[in-house]
């Protein structure tokens, strides 16, 4: 095979291209991020990332300058027809990361690449990929700078993170499945709210009414972002959105004649509608899809940054592993598998969330009834407030869960070395981890003849953990999850087999 200019192309710098390159920078790739815009992001947009997604950020060595620049948010009020119905805890347990994060996607983006020039890459700015080719050992790009100079580049892998029209996966011959979402839209503002309810930092306000869920979030800087979905005709003209527009649906939602609002600095607006569509595969040769280019929903929840988030996560340590020889290409269909079935998921949990889709009367009816004694209960918010931080989904199913495997790791206190420690301190996302549990030597099974990087560690909980068991030994991906628990060490050295390669294997065979 010919010298490739690099290891992987990505096309498209918005946050999942971003944290996909650094992802990759992080085991030592060649990448080449292509992005036609001359910039990043000038506008608002996403506004909140959940805790898992808080866990991939760690991962990728930026998570405290997301949390410096981002609010807090420790709780949600939620109104219906006006009146108050109860406060959902959104702080978790088993995480690093307890809160949901407010920041708006400009930052996201800023952050993410000050994050890749650390990790030694850099976005190619006005440089729009035109047309792309695969082979069976490699794939071209070609591109079009900004002074209209041609050039061919030549990869091991492209991937496509440029979004709903992506060129890479129209190349690769995949069908984007779904259609228009109908009759809903979103109508947003960033602005300062004079109203009845006090403002706290950390606290937002989801209030209902008849065909209309509306938020307010608090956001850097002051202010909140104050989103409203609507059912509305499909034909209604996407005008922009004005302040006295969204006075009115405050008013009608807070059942609160004394609302006023003023735009914060810089002013930022935007009305929507959407699309739900979904790539029949994430994988086609070496072409590989993430983000939007993957899958788009209706942006209830704000789980569109999220997700792509996490699928940049689960592919980074994947397509790095077969670049570096360590496992076959095959290992890739697993992240297709896996992130359409998350991706699905969450689509699906979108269509069924009644607290930020437009309410019907029925809704609106049971939750005066019954909502205040749901939110009271805690098993009920336990599970509201897992599915909104992403912490439990998981991978079972997945070729690459075995004999309990699936789940994420949730952190815990654990001792190891003398000391305690926080489990998730004890993992790295550029290797697997393998746990020994309880009072026996770490095991010796055959790494030695293993491609993929893995570490022993000899851990015992401080509390009784379903995760690990007295005597087991867990193995642990990259990304957090279980790959496998048992007793056995032949059965690791046995799974380990099955997904790396021989050694000596040239690097992508």
């Amino acid at each position: 095979m010919a010298q490739d200019d690099c290891d992987v192309v990505i096309v498209g710098a918005g946050p999942t291209g971003l944290a996909l390159a650094v992802g990759l920078r992080l085991y030592g790739l060649r990448v080449r991020l292509l992005e036609k815009q001359d910039s990043g992001k000038r506008e608002a947009r996403a506004g909140i990332v959940w805790h898992r997604a808080m866990e991939v950020l760690a991962d990728l060595g930026c998570a405290e300058r997301f949390v410096e620049e981002g609010v807090s948010l420790d709780s949600t009020e939620l109104f219906v027809q006006g009146r108050t119905v109860g406060v959902l805890d959104l702080t978790a347990s088993g995480t690093r990361w307890p809160n949901p994060l407010s920041i708006e996607q400009d930052a996201v983006e800023r952050l993410l690449a000050e994050r890749l020039t650390e990790v030694g890459g850099a976005i190619e700015w006005s440089t729009e990929a035109t047309a792309v080719r695969m082979a069976e050992d490699a794939a071209e790009v070609e591109v079009r700078r900004a002074d209209g100079r041609p050039q061919t580049l030549r990869c091991a892998w492209v991937v496509g993170c440029e979004g709903s029209h992506s060129l890479v996966r129209k190349a690769a011959g995949l069908p984007f499945d779904g259609g228009p979402r109908r009759h809903l839209q979103v109508a947003q503002i960033n602005a300062k709210v004079d109203w009845r309810l006090p403002y706290h930092g950390d606290r937002t306000y989801l209030l209902l009414d008849k065909d209309l869920s509306l938020g307010c979030a608090p956001r850097p800087g002051g202010g909140y972002r104050c989103f409203a979905f609507t059912r509305e005709p499909d034909s209604t003209p996407l005008t922009p959105v004005t302040v006295e527009e969204m006075r009115q649906l405050l008013m009608r939602a807070a059942h609160d004649s004394d609302v006023w609002l003023t735009p914060t600095l810089p002013e930022w607006t935007n009305r929507a509608r959407f699309q739900d569509r979904f790539a029949r595969s994430l994988r086609s040769g070496r072409a590989l899809l993430a983000g939007d280019s993957a899958h788009l929903w209706a942006p209830i929840g704000g789980r569109g940054l999220n997700t792509g988030l996490r699928g940049a996560h689960n592919l980074a340590w994947k397509l790095a592993s077969v670049v570096r020889g360590w496992a076959p290409p095959e290992l890739l269909d697993t992240y297709s598998t896996e992130q359409r079935r998350t991706a699905l998921r969450v689509m699906r949990r979108t269509r069924r969330d009644v607290l930020e889709s437009p309410g019907t009367w029925r809704v609106l009816l049971t939750m005066r009834l019954v909502g205040r004694h749901v939110l009271g209960t805690r098993w009920a918010a336990d599970r509201i407030r897992g599915r909104l931080a992403d912490l439990d989904l998981d991978h079972r199913g997945s070729p690459l869960s075995a004999h309990g495997g699936g789940d994420r790791m949730p952190d815990q206190q654990v001792w190891a070395d003398g000391r305690a420690h926080s489990l998730h301190t004890l993992l790295s996302y550029r290797h697997w981890t393998l746990l020994s549990v309880g009072e026996r030597p770490p095991p010796a099974p055959a790494l030695a003849s293993c491609s993929l990087p893995v570490t022993v560690r000899a851990v015992s909980p401080t509390h009784a953990s379903r995760q690990l068991p007295d005597q087991s030994l867990v193995l642990v991906r990259p990304d957090l999850h279980i790959a496998l628990q048992t007793r056995s060490p032949e059965e690791v050295t046995a799974y380990l087999g099955r997904w790396c390669t021989r050694a000596g294997a040239a690097p992508g065979q």
